[in-house]
């Protein structure tokens, strides 16, 4: 049984890293090469170095909450831990956060509205550590059986999103960069819907057994 919930576990950590390198494609992109990045080899070798790391911190971030709701979803199951124990655990690592951070750019406030989010999350990842199914599609058509309760699940974590959003805006004041906050909500929603379409177009969904 716990190698079971651990092969879901990596599905579902597939999925979400797979989201957030998406994210991190549609807005982290190559500016135009100049003549002598394209004529000159270690240029353009160095250039794209530098894309794929400013891509994987893009990732890493987006990941931040994913992962420790995931990990913690994990935990309930293998062994055996309450929602009140991991979430203990998680507040804890996250108030270290707040003052190791330089800068003040992780605040308390953000870190409240991750916590919010985090919770959600452990809810959802358990319902499809439980589900039956060997990838993603089938977890999700298991645990939520129609597009409409998927989406509403999905509406729930935007609102989540956007009060982290909302909390780091509080925090950077003007150097919030809200123009790619609002690119990477409406990436987010069009991957998402797109998401949604694919898994439930199938006419033969999986049904729970009572």
């Amino acid at each position: 049984m716990a190698e079971d919930y651990y092969q879901k576990f990596k599905i579902i950590f597939k999925r979400e890293r797979s989201m957030a390198q998406g994210l991190a494609l549609s807005l982290i992109r190559f500016e135009t090469l100049t003549v002598w990045e394209i004529m000159i080899p270690v240029i353009f070798i160095l250039n794209y170095v530098k894309l794929k790391h400013s891509r994987e911190i893009f990732v890493q971030n987006q990941m931040f909450t994913k992962k420790m709701a995931l990990d913690a979803a994990l935990d309930m199951k293998k062994k055996d831990a309450s929602p009140e124990t991991v979430m203990a655990q998680i507040q804890s690592k996250t108030k270290e956060l707040v003052s190791s951070v330089p800068g003040g750019i992780y605040s308390d406030d953000i870190r409240r509205q991750q916590l919010r989010e985090i919770d959600l999350l452990i809810d959802h990842f358990s319902q499809l550590l439980n589900a039956e199914g060997n990838d993603y599609a089938s977890l999700v058509a298991y645990a939520y059986q129609t597009a409409a309760d998927y989406s509403s699940f999905l509406e729930q974590l935007k609102s989540a999103e956007n009060e982290v959003m909302a909390a780091a805006r509080r925090t950077l004041g003007d150097q919030a960069d809200m123009a790619t906050a609002e690119k990477i909500e409406s990436i987010t929603d069009s991957m998402r819907a797109a998401e949604v379409k694919k898994i439930f177009s199938s006419n033969s969904q999986p049904q729970n057994a009572d």
